[in-house]
Formats: C-alpha cells, sequence, structure tokens
C-alpha cells in the first residue's frame, strides 16, 4: 500500500495495490500492521459501518466528544468527495479543513485520526460508504458542526446544487461555537 500526507499532515490517503486482470480485481483493503507503521502509532479498530446514500446527500460534520473516534473510510460503490476538518485546539491546522474524492474506481481510503469533524457528499448516483472506527459510537457524545459554516468555507462539489441534509446536520453549531479537543483528549 501507498500512503500518502494530505495538506494536514495526519490525515493521510491510503492507496491500496490492485491487482487486476480480465477477470476482475484483488486488493487488500486493510492490514493492520503495515497501516500501523506507515501512521507510526497503534490502531485498534472496534466497528464497522457501511452506510448508503443518494446524490447529492452531505453526511457531517460529525464528530465525538468525549470518546473520540478515528476513522479509516472508503466508497464501495459511487463516488464522494469526503472532508476532515481539524478541531485540536492548539493544533497548527485548527479549523483547517482537507477534502479527497474516493470512488469504488479510485479504491482510495483516507485515515482521520481523532480530534476531527467528518463529513462527505455524493457526487455519483449512489454512495456505499463503509468506514471503521477505534472508539464505539455514543449517541450522546455526538457533535455535529454545520456544513456551510462561513469559518471553515469548505469547497464542496456541490455545483451550486443545495445538498441534501438531515435535520441534525442542519442545525449543527458553528465552528466558533464547537467543542474542541483539547490536548491529551485524542489517542
Amino acid at each position: 500500500m501507498n500512503v500518502r500526507p494530505t495538506s494536514i499532515p495526519d490525515v493521510v490517503v491510503v492507496e491500496p495495490r490492485v491487482f487486476g486482470d480480465a477477470r476482475g480485481f484483488f486488493f487488500e483493503s486493510f492490514n493492520k500492521s503495515a497501516l500501523e507503521t506507515a501512521l507510526g502509532r497503534g490502531l485498534d479498530f472496534v466497528q464497522d459501518n457501511h452506510s448508503l446514500s443518494a446524490k447529492g446527500v452531505l453526511r457531517g460534520l460529525h464528530y465525538q466528544l468525549p470518546n473520540p473516534q478515528g476513522k479509516l473510510v472508503r466508497v464501495v460503490r459511487g463516488e464522494v468527495f469526503d472532508v476532515a476538518v481539524d478541531l485540536r485546539r492548539g493544533s497548527p491546522t485548527l479549523g483547517r479543513w482537507v477534502g479527497e474524492t474516493l470512488s469504488a474506481e479510485n479504491k482510495r481510503q483516507l485515515w482521520i485520526p481523532e480530534g476531527f469533524a467528518h463529513g462527505f457528499v455524493v457526487l455519483s448516483d449512489a454512495a456505499e460508504f463503509l468506514y471503521k472506527t477505534t472508539d464505539y459510537w455514543h449517541p450522546e457524545h455526538e457533535r455535529c458542526i454545520r456544513w456551510d459554516d462561513p469559518d471553515l468555507g469548505i469547497a464542496w462539489p456541490t455545483h451550486g446544487a443545495a445538498p441534501t441534509v438531515s435535520p441534525k446536520d442542519a442545525a449543527g453549531r458553528s465552528f466558533r461555537d464547537a467543542a474542541l479537543f483539547d490536548a491529551g483528549a485524542t489517542r
């Protein structure tokens, strides 16, 4: 696998080595040892999640505090624009975001460590999105920042169309009012 840093060094793109021929393809979608070596840290995934969303659906920007979740995300059908926002107090990249196009075709994954908000918008007719988390979902600790927060200025590729968001996501907090992760609050 190839691990490529983004403009926020702790968020990385994981590109698997794909073996393909006329029959189809094969690739190793997760190798704990190789990923831990590439990231320089241990990983303990405890939950796998799978969602299906229609074109134009935007989910996010979600995070948990306490019980932060690191996420290894990928798309197995369709295409999304995936975003991570740094919420780590004192981080040199606090409030900055990074976005990557993930698709069934490019087979890329994005590692989003604890201390980040996460969201995505579906670019294809539909998308199936899979992700591993380093902590369990705790609905009582779930937080949300508005996807269109002007202080973040995320360049969502919606081509002028309003995305479809849940009532919870539409009622997300502003970045200025969001709870941040303190040093030591992440793994």
